[in-house]
């Protein structure tokens, strides 16, 4: 591919959310691992893979913490804490491609994952768009939503969606 430009893959990721379990989701390291075999397979050089993680605001923005006894100190500490932990969910991403010669960037933005992946694709314009999908029943998306349900039809590239393997789904096939 000499002269020629790298196919960019943008790759939403996110953390796990089975608790104890401060690593990437099964379902992000699943579209990343599909990536790698399916699409880069050998040709490291034609690719370049875009890592976007999107952290979710909570609610009452306190997140574990007793709203009633916050302090400005505790505000601090939330966002050092959710800053540290979107940096060490990029960085597992970002060493496996230095690992075997990938070229990447990644970033972290605020807000609704779906709306901001979105958003991301239109300013970024990458080739591809891979998401990671847990596979869930019509009545648990009702309840919970799908950022790749809507990446497919709202994103403005081609989108393509990694169902994780059933031997990977958790107790609670919402955890991932």
């Amino acid at each position: 591919m000499e002269g020629a430009e790298a196919t960019r893959i943008m790759i939403g990721v996110n953390e796990s959310t089975i608790k104890g379990y401060p690593h990437a989701s099964i379902s992000s390291r699943g579209a990343f691992d599909w990536a790698l075999q399916k699409i880069v397979r050998s040709n490291t050089s034609g690719f370049k893979f875009l890592f976007l993680h999107v952290q979710v605001p909570d609610e009452d923005g306190f997140d574990d913490m007793d709203s009633l006894y916050a302090s400005p100190q505790d505000f601090k500490n939330m966002k050092y804490r959710d800053r540290t932990r979107g940096l060490h969910l990029l960085e597992y991403f970002v060493n496996r491609c230095h690992e075997i010669g990938v070229a990447c960037e990644a970033w972290i933005k605020m807000g609704d994952p779906k709306e901001v992946i979105c958003h991301e694709v239109k300013r970024v314009q990458p080739d591809l768009l891979v998401v990671g999908s847990r596979g869930l029943g019509p009545f648990q998306r009702v309840f919970v939503g799908t950022v790749s349900e809507f990446c497919q039809k709202h994103a403005e590239c081609p989108v393509i969606s990694i169902k994780r393997r059933a031997d990977e789904t958790p107790q609670d096939p919402v955890d991932d």
